[in-house]
């Protein structure tokens, strides 16, 4: 009882004032230094991976670097196109960019092959994300021309204008998540308290961790870039572990009080409730923000601001329930005692808390464990099996920009360049480096090159070269007739890279050669994530029996946690491939299947499912040691103490699963992807894995559970006193 967590939360219950207004204090101090020095926000540079990656560098070493383009489309609103009229909307238009800072330069138009639609490009200043937040003037002026040609159709896209809608896209959709999610964790509060002042806690607690996290993260994201989708990820996982780890606490401090009837002070409870829960909670925590670290070992941007974010949030909802929820709970037990105290003053009976121990339903759900559990063993495992079979079909690949909702104004006009101009669907851009000596020599491999590309169908007849002022670098632009994700254009790129450019660049002297594009980024990205799939997985499953057995100092447990965890992220994810890779469950879902799944979701969910496993894990094993130190035998602690955690481990899936499944409402194929795989994950992992297949394990396993060290009992000479303050 004298423990780091025990003498916070002892001096937090005893001055709650104080640690209110701290906390409070915190979270304007977070918010205020995370505003003061911004965000800075990921490069071009920080997404370079691969062949693409090293492609892209040398391009801009040479100021050859492909720049963001937006397309412009003009044509009739039906029929013909008239030319003199579509020829003054380009005049209109060309005029009008040309004015604008943000344009770097307007193409001459061209006339589509059916010469209905006239294209004029506009290159934009600067590197592609930057882009983002300069289109809105080059859409401005789309509009007006629109307007003073009222007989024409006069549209835009472009990977910024399309990059804008997107994110404006997924701001909506996370205001209607907010609206779906808060509502219903409210009412599951309710339901599990059955009051309001208490159900308000956790989630007041949560939104106060998030919003000090989204500050911290400011000032992280000059150490890891943010690339623009921390704060999502905040929300979601702060929100459930936020509530989470306040449940886990108030349940106990609830039942804590309930069995004293009256005997204890509300600075007592809250104390107990930090001896048991309270270090609970800081081990999931940290479970948690140990196991998401290991997102950093991929070696991406992307991985990076997910996990910085993760981290973050974990460790302040930790830090709340440490300091800012003893002292709630001491305000709100202090009212309770003096309303207890005025109904005894007028002859009123107390108030009885009720003591919630699991009740009749949780107990016919662990009979079948209980009473047979070698087969609840075996039929459990083998149910998740078979939920993990589609796993042997999982295709992963990069989404590319053809996944995104055409409720996206860009994406519709994007479909009609597609249509209007075949030829100009995909360029691949060839990158070389060589000495300056060899320009002559490289200039001329560039066209050899092109020679052979015009005679392959998989090719237009379309060949730009460029050279760099110093004429140490060249690039060679190539088209392709097909879309960014068809298996032609697919093919394209490998042929490109295997067949053509070592039978010519390759034969020149002291080149280095690469392909970029938007085809060799959606082929490098998930090739890179596959290289850095063993270490990470390795990382973390290595995490994961480290927290285990430091938790419980049982390696049978480290062991067991690491299996169940792969056992369920396996059926998740098959789950995720029969529903996502399929198209029978679109109009159920509403997304158009892409016959795969992001390159990012596996790993992202094989990471936040092994911390958010571990709540669980270290919540229910830790009631069954609690029990194993009052001296109850093995089995019947396994019995008592799955019973009694039973309701809150329930309840917190409930809130988690309302939270994840709140992104499959999202637009964003990859959102929807990771909302579903997290929903599906924690229900499985606590109505199945934590109800039926870890408590027949451990009734299997009777005492050799704790192997090596067995809990000795309280009282009993303990030569390491954290083993017995657990909780």
């Amino acid at each position: 009882m004298n423990s780091p967590t025990v003498r916070i939360a002892r001096l937090s219950a005893r001055h709650p004032w104080r640690a209110l207004v701290g906390w409070l204090l915190f979270v304007a101090l977070c918010l205020a230094v995370g505003s003061a020095v911004g965000t800075h926000e990921a490069t071009t540079s920080d997404y370079r991976v691969g062949e693409a990656g090293r492609a892209e560098a040398m391009a801009a070493d040479g100021h050859l670097e492909r720049r963001p383009t937006e397309q412009i489309l003009v044509s009739a609103r039906s029929g013909a196109l008239d030319t003199r009229a579509a020829g003054a909307a380009v005049h209109d238009l060309t005029a009008r960019m040309k004015r604008l800072p943000e344009v770097a330069g307007v193409a001459a138009p061209v006339r589509s092959p059916d010469g209905r639609v006239l294209l004029v490009e506009v290159a934009i200043k600067g590197e592609e994300l930057d882009a983002t937040g300069k289109v809105g003037a080059l859409v401005a002026q789309t509009e007006a021309v629109q307007r003073d040609h009222p007989a024409l159709l006069v549209q835009e896209t472009g990977s910024p204008s399309t990059s804008k809608g997107v994110d404006q896209q997924r701001d909506d959709d996370l205001a209607l998540s907010e609206k779906i999610t808060l509502p219903l964790t409210l009412v599951t509060l309710l339901v599990a308290f059955g009051s309001l002042a208490m159900a308000a806690v956790p989630l007041l607690l949560a939104l106060s961790s998030i919003a000090a996290a989204v500050g911290l993260a400011m000032v992280a994201s000059h150490l890891s870039p943010d690339v623009g989708v921390g704060t999502n990820v905040i929300l979601m996982i702060g929100l459930a572990v936020g509530v989470d780890y306040t449940l886990f606490y108030l349940k106990r401090e609830r039942e804590e009080r309930a069995r004293s009837a009256g005997r204890l002070s509300s600075e007592a409870l809250v104390e107990l409730a930090a001896a048991t829960s309270g270090r609970a909670v800081v081990v999931s925590g940290l479970a948690v923000a140990a196991s998401t670290a290991t997102l950093y070992l991929a070696s991406d941007v992307i991985f990076s601001s997910l996990a910085t974010g993760t981290v973050l949030v974990v460790l302040v909802a930790v830090a709340s329930s440490l300091t800012a929820l003893p002292a709630l709970l001491s305000v709100l037990g202090r009212r309770a005692e003096r309303r207890a105290l005025r109904r005894t003053r007028r002859g009123r009976p107390a108030r009885r808390i009720r003591d919630d121990n699991g009740g009749r339903f949780w107990s016919a759900l662990l009979r079948p464990a209980a009473r047979h559990p070698l087969a609840t063993l075996a039929l459990s495992g083998l149910a998740l099996l078979a939920l993990a079979l589609p796993l042997s079909g999982l295709k992963i690949t990069e989404m590319t920009q053809d996944t995104h909702s055409r409720a996206i104004p860009a994406m519709r006009v994007y479909d009609r360049l597609n249509a209007a101009f075949p030829d100009r669907r995909v360029t691949h851009q060839v990158v070389v480096q060589a000495p300056a000596a060899e320009s002559a020599e490289v200039g001329g491999a560039l066209r050899a090159l092109a020679d052979r590309t015009a005679a392959d169908p998989l090719f237009t007849d379309f060949a730009r070269v460029r050279t760099s002022a110093d004429h140490r670098t060249s690039t060679l632009e190539l088209r392709v007739p097909y879309l960014s994700d068809s298996p032609q254009a697919s093919a394209s790129l490998d042929r490109l890279r295997h067949d053509y450019l070592p039978a010519t660049v390759g034969k020149v002297p002291g080149a280095r050669y690469g392909v970029t594009g938007d085809v060799a980024r959606y082929a490098d990205y998930p090739a890179h994530q596959d290289s850095k799939l063993p270490l990470v997985l390795g990382a973390l499953l290595l995490v994961t029996f480290l927290m285990t057995l430091y938790a419980f100092r049982s390696v049978v447990l480290g062991l067991l946690g690491v299996v169940l965890n792969l056992l369920s992220a396996a059926a998740a994810l098959g789950l995720l491939v029969l529903v996502f890779q399929h198209t029978w469950a679109e109009s159920l879902l509403g997304f158009h299947s892409t016959g795969s799944i992001g390159s990012r979701v596996p790993l992202f969910l094989f990471v936040i499912l092994f911390g958010l496993s571990m709540d669980y894990q270290v919540f229910v094993v830790s009631r069954i040691r609690e029990a194993v130190l009052d001296g109850t035998p093995t089995r019947q602690a396994v019995v008592e103490g799955v019973r009694r955690s039973a309701s809150v481990v329930t309840s917190a899936a409930v809130i988690m699963t309302t939270v994840f499944v709140s992104f499959v409402f999202l637009h964003i194929i990859e959102m929807k992807q990771i909302g579903f795989v997290l929903a599906s994950a924690v229900l499985l992992d606590a109505f199945v894995v934590r109800v039926l297949i870890l408590p027949a394990a451990l009734l299997l396993l009777g005492e050799r559970t704790w192997w090596p060290v067995r809990p000795p009992r309280i009282g009993a000479s303990d030569p390491n006193p954290a083993l017995v303050d657990v909780g």
